[in-house]
């Protein structure tokens, strides 16, 4: 009899989750645990595999919709099953018989573990007929990007080295997965938040140069010191001494809950687009666990493979372009946050040291915050306690953590 795969709740209480894409065709013949959709939760896409083996009869729901926790995902059955719908029990007098050896083994299984590659990556070789398995990537940990799928094409002899692009017109692209995310959740923000940006001017001469000295003697740790680490301990320092911006407010109870832990989100771009892993407790972490840390949750974003532990339950949100990050903002809220600060890029810039002109490294710091709890002296007294920080950077090795 066919088989009817209900969404389990993969996630903490999820209601529904998002077909990104399926790894199957109705008609394949599947071999239990093989990968059979990817699933973006509110917290990361996983893939979702087969409870047993069988044929796909039924895709219930197509790429881009959503299909609630405890609906029919897909039916699966044996090859004797040739209705796409399961048997009614009133014409089954007993089980079906399981597929036989020869139809398992013939079965295209699809081991994603032993290929490490993002999803735009994997429809990529799809497209181009390029088998993974049979690959090894230039990236890090061995990951195949998509540059690595086009060499190979090219080395086949099946595609020009450098091809010209057609113009078609406009391209359309599926509003899904985590750029509609990223879209639902902004639109909230901006509809339950009161929000204003205050910015400020840092002079970070000493960050640079103490970060410089630090990243020299941290090499034997093999570890890579960047200037986060230090703006998440200088943030966590004026966290302790201004908790209404560690906080969140629970309408129904008309209460403003003040965190007592420091879990720090880090706004970063990923193949998939923009997530925030977290850095839990970082009030309890030295500036070199600080760093290995965000070290690890960089290469995570950065290769696709951001696990849904290291996301969500963020109490404050500090995003950085690093080299990219420009002048100054006005950065979004990560609701039900009250406060998201964004660091900018590092440069040489004229300034005014007594009274006479000289070359500094100068940023700039931009602080949104939900001015239904935060006002904007708090918000000012935030921002001058992370400045002092940075200016005085050898102060961050002598607070406590």
């Amino acid at each position: 009899m066919a088989y009817e795969f209900r969404l389990p709740d993969i996630g903490e209480g999820m209601a529904e989750g998002e077909i990104v894409r399926w790894l199957v065709k109705e008609g394949d013949v599947l071999a239990q645990d093989q990968p059979m959709v990817e699933i973006m939760t509110d917290k990361a896409t996983v893939e979702i595999a087969s409870p047993r083996a069988g044929r796909v009869l039924d895709r219930c729901f197509k790429d881009g919709q959503r299909c609630p926790v405890g609906d029919v995902l897909v039916i699966i059955g044996t090859d004797e099953d040739d209705d796409r719908t399961p048997a009614p029990m009133t014409t089954t007098l007993g089980p079906t018989p399981g597929p036989t050896p020869a139809a398992v083994a013939s079965a295209p299984v699809h081991k994603p573990e032993t290929v490490l590659a993002t999803p735009a990556v994997r429809k990529l070789a799809r497209e181009m007929d390029v088998d993974l398995t049979a690959m090894t990537g230039s990236g890090p940990g061995g990951q195949i990007t998509a540059d690595d799928v086009r060499t190979a094409k090219v080395s086949a002899g099946l595609v020009a080295p450098t091809p010209r692009p057609m113009v078609t017109g406009d391209v359309r692209i599926p509003f899904r997965g985590v750029r509609r995310q990223i879209a639902e959740h902004m639109l909230r923000t901006q509809r339950e938040v009161a929000q204003f940006t205050y910015m400020e001017e840092v002079d970070a001469t000493e960050l640079v140069e103490l970060r410089n000295k630090a990243e020299a003697r941290l090499a034997s740790h093999d570890v890579k010191l960047s200037y986060l680490p230090f703006f998440i301990r200088a943030t966590v320092e004026a966290l302790k001494k201004q908790p209404q911006l560690n906080s969140y407010l629970d309408e129904r109870a008309g209460e403003i809950v003040q965190r007592h832990e420091y879990h720090i989100g880090l706004a970063a771009q990923t193949p998939e687009g923009l997530m925030v892993p977290v850095i839990r407790h970082a009030e309890r972490r030295s500036l070199l666990e600080l760093a290995r840390e965000v070290e690890r949750l960089a290469t995570s974003a950065r290769t696709g493979h951001v696990s849904p532990s290291d996301l969500g339950g963020s109490t404050f949100t500090i995003t950085s372009l690093g080299a990219l990050g420009g002048l100054s903002a006005t950065p979004i809220i990560n609701y039900p946050e009250v406060a998201i600060l964004a660091v900018h890029k590092i440069a040489k810039r004229p300034a005014v040291v007594d009274d006479k002109i000289v070359i500094r490294e100068m940023m700039n710091l931009s602080l949104s915050v939900d001015h239904r709890m935060v006002d904007g002296h708090d918000a000012a007294r935030f921002v001058a306690e992370i400045k002092a920080s940075l200016e005085t950077p050898g102060l961050l090795f002598l607070e406590s953590h």
